[in-house]
């Protein structure tokens, strides 16, 4: 069973920017899809972004488009996702989650493994 860890998250101003990193271990996933969600205090947990194993085929919430990147190293074993110029409403923790059918999809229940999340502030 793969395990995925999130890490680079933190405190930031608005307007700045963060990378957060997601790595497998147990299991290569260079053949998943790898999707980023994220889930604000009070609300649900909602899609960001997803890229499919080719790094071609990306897919990305309408809320992040033009600001946030997603992007994979699959000689690391890590899928990336850069965000620039970060709101108060991207505070949330964000969690990265594979999919082995390789669909990218915004859809939760297409993934089976999911880190633990880690944390993202933006100040105003």
């Amino acid at each position: 069973q793969v395990q995925l860890v999130e890490s680079g998250g933190g405190l930031v101003q608005a307007g700045g920017s963060l990378r957060l990193s997601c790595a497998a271990s147990r299991r290569t996933f260079s053949n998943d899809a790898v999707g980023w969600f994220r889930q604000a205090p009070g609300k649900e947990r909602e899609f960001v972004a997803a890229i499919r194993w080719n790094d071609v085929n990306t897919n990305a919430a309408n809320s992040v488009k033009g600001r946030f990147t997603i992007s994979r190293d699959n000689a690391k074993n890590t899928v990336y996702l850069q965000m620039n110029s970060l709101k108060p409403d991207d505070t949330a923790v964000y969690y990265c989650a594979a999919d082995p059918f390789g669909r990218g999809s915004p859809t939760e229940k297409d993934y089976d493994v999911w880190g633990q999340g880690t944390q993202v502030t933006v100040s105003s």
